[in-house]
């Protein structure tokens, strides 16, 4: 026998260990053995029949439970079994409360004691009401969005898409009283912020060894998020290969789009968003990762997200509602449907992780190789992404003005150029410059002061 998630050694009884015994009642419940070592050794306990009658009535005055203690022995040793059983309801010990974890005992605090609270309650984090939310506040653009979305996919009567916001709301189930839900702040309304913190999307662009190169943030409510990232992604922080098939011009970014957006959904349905820490994109040159402080029902592994699972979504409201629009399939299958979706268009299965910091998703960059077939002959994949996407990759008109000015002046600064450019200001100069970097068209030589532009021919 050794310490687990149910039990617990203690080789002498302090009446400090009853936080052990809470713990156990605020999780599965478990056995707390008084009189063995941390090995699991038997070594004995003093006055037992006495502690036998004194831990039932400590625990029950200071917790309001109780536990069943029997004496046991070995090699003529006794030893106290402590039994508790697991309460559907909040247990304290001093005010404080404990949960076992593993072979630890953890006091809850901060959003982890509000999660464990709510939990016992039968309540979810996006159920919570907020008081002063009117509908009136709420984003008509989005309402008008939902129900573009809701009429394609069926999933809703269309009396009830046809009900004014008040009523969608009622039918969406994100009143609770007369309060709306903190769903309906994070779905519809334009700046949930102001009741959700941490409620926004943090992407950077990052060289080997972390360096920042350039970020941004994406605000708004859920759905314009989705949008906004799907743009920005698509865009600005990751290259396509062009290819044509006749006079059609075809993008192939390094992950299939179904599956990033398929990503984006679930990092946003399933986020903790009572911590207050945004969910974070981190692009490299060869990798996607989206890292959301989400957290797995109990007892939950990545294996149970990669096999067959019920639907057991963090915040169910918001997922209803993203399934009323048609933007998820189905509950429980959102990890499957980022596979097969790579599958199908020729990459390989991202990756999933899930430490303290959260739920992890990791794409790693390659291009299907029909997408490096242009005019019929093959391009080896070999080739590195530098090299193709300098053989292919279309400039947008101001990137072709910036390396024409650069050309003549190789010595402008980012003022410089933006001065004698038009429509472009420093910070477009300055991503510009970044971006035709990376394209291995543009070389920086020396310093920021006496140094210049080189044009990679």
């Amino acid at each position: 026998m050794t310490e687990s998630q149910n039990i617990e050694f203690k080789e002498s009884w302090r009446d400090e260990y009853q936080k052990w015994i809470c713990g156990f009642a605020n999780a599965q419940g478990g056995t707390l053995y008084i009189g063995l070592r941390d090995n699991g050794e038997v070594c004995g306990v003093q006055d037992a029949k006495k502690l036998m009658e004194d831990i039932p009535n400590k625990v029950r005055d200071m917790m309001g439970i109780l536990v069943e203690v029997n004496l046991r022995e070995k090699d003529k040793k006794p030893y106290l079994e402590i039994m508790t059983d697991a309460y559907p309801y909040p247990i304290s010990f001093r005010g404080k409360y404990y949960q076992r974890s593993g072979a630890t005992n953890q006091e809850l605090k901060g959003a982890a004691l509000d999660r464990f609270m709510l939990r016992k309650q039968g309540k979810t984090w996006d159920g919570v009401p907020v008081p002063y939310l009117k509908t009136k506040d709420l984003d008509n653009a989005t309402f008008d969005l939902f129900r573009k979305y809701a009429k394609r996919s069926g999933r809703m009567e269309e009396a009830d898409l046809m009900d004014d916001n008040h009523g969608l709301l009622e039918k969406l189930r994100l009143y609770e009283g007369n309060y709306l839900k903190r769903a309906a702040a994070l779905l519809f309304h334009p700046d949930p912020e102001q009741y959700v913190t941490g409620a926004f999307v943090k992407v950077g662009f990052f060289r080997e060894g972390m360096d920042l190169v350039y970020q941004d943030e994406v605000h708004g409510n859920l759905f314009q998020q989705i949008v906004k990232l799907m743009d920005l992604l698509c865009t600005k922080y990751m290259k396509a290969i062009i290819t044509y098939e006749g006079i059609q011009r075809i993008e192939t970014l390094p992950i299939p789009r179904e599956a990033l957006r398929e990503a984006l959904l679930n990092a946003c349905i399933n986020k903790d968003y009572a911590e207050p820490s945004p969910i974070q994109i981190r692009v490299y040159e060869n990798k996607l990762e989206i890292i959301n402080g989400g957290v797995l029902p109990e007892g939950w592994t990545v294996e149970t997200l990669l096999s067959s699972h019920r639907s057991m979504p963090y915040n169910p409201d918001i997922a209803n509602t993203f399934f009323r629009a048609g933007e998820i399939e189905a509950w429980g299958r959102g990890i499957e449907r980022i596979i097969m979706a790579c599958k199908n268009d020729g990459f390989s299965t991202p990756e999933f992780r899930y430490d303290a910091s959260g739920i992890w998703t990791t794409f790693k960059f390659e291009y299907p190789e029909r997408a490096t077939i242009q005019s019929g002959q093959k391009t080896t994949q070999k080739t590195t992404q530098k090299t193709t996407q300098k053989a292919i990759q279309n400039l947008t008109e101001q990137q072709q003005a910036m390396l024409s000015f650069l050309k003549e002046h190789p010595e402008a600064t980012r003022k410089e150029i933006s001065e004698n450019l038009s429509n472009i200001t420093e910070d477009g100069v300055k991503y510009n410059l970044s971006r035709l970097q990376e394209l291995g068209l543009l070389k920086r030589i020396g310093g920021r002061k006496q140094g210049y532009w080189q044009i990679i021919e």
